[in-house]
């Protein structure tokens, strides 16, 4: 679904042309993918614009939950704006711990269910990528 949306083709020549002196796309355990690796042990998410500036937020926030997970401490992470000219740190806090793992049960009990729970359709979806699934 990601191949037709243009906000994503527009995200992938902003990771194209942002950073290249970085090694990018940093796999871990086939389950995160990290933009990039920074110096002194920061992990990088490279988003176009604020927009959905929690989802980012979040989606770094669980990066660095999993790499404490897996015994990697001390690790910071930092959203970049490239168009904007922004960086964001982020850094986990014991409270951003215990509602990941809170969200996760949630996650859990959703997908082990016989049926999705019903849509909530916001603003964002009428951009989202993957707005056909929810609703048609």
């Amino acid at each position: 679904m990601e191949e037709k949306s243009d906000l994503v083709a527009i995200g992938k020549l902003l990771d194209e042309h942002a950073y290249q002196r970085e090694k990018k796309h940093i796999q871990i355990d086939g389950t995160i993918a990290v933009d990039f690796l920074g110096k002194e042990g920061t992990i990088h998410e490279i988003k176009k614009s604020r927009s959905i500036e929690t989802a980012g937020i979040y989606q770094l926030k669980y990066y660095l939950y999993y790499l404490k997970k897996r015994g990697i401490e001390n690790i910071k992470g930092e959203i970049d704006y490239p168009q904007l000219k922004q960086k964001l740190k982020i850094e986990l806090t014991e409270a951003d711990i215990k509602e990941i793992e809170s969200i996760i049960r949630e996650i859990t009990v959703i997908v082990k269910g016989k049926i999705p729970p019903p849509a909530k359709k916001t603003k964002i979806c009428k951009d989202c990528s993957y707005y056909e699934l929810c609703y048609i």
